[in-house]
């Protein structure tokens, strides 16, 4: 997994898209997603680590973009 459109996939893959208009809030509730397959024991801990580590850069990344524009 190496991108959002990984993510995207593998959620995909249990019957899960996210799409609300507004890619921060995209991000939020991937992440809650992913953290429930992960507790459903769906994802291994390697997909579940990898996952937030990219929707996690991601959000960063927006939030500092957003930041910068109110500027």
């Amino acid at each position: 997994m190496e991108t959002i459109y990984d993510v995207r996939q593998l959620l995909k893959r249990f019957g899960t898209v996210i799409y609300v208009g507004n890619r921060l809030a995209d991000m939020e509730l991937m992440e809650d997603e992913i953290k429930e397959l992960y507790q459903s024991q769906c994802i291994d801990i390697e997909t579940y680590q990898m996952a937030l580590l990219l929707l996690r850069g991601e959000m960063s990344r927006l939030r500092d973009e957003k930041g910068a524009n109110d500027q």
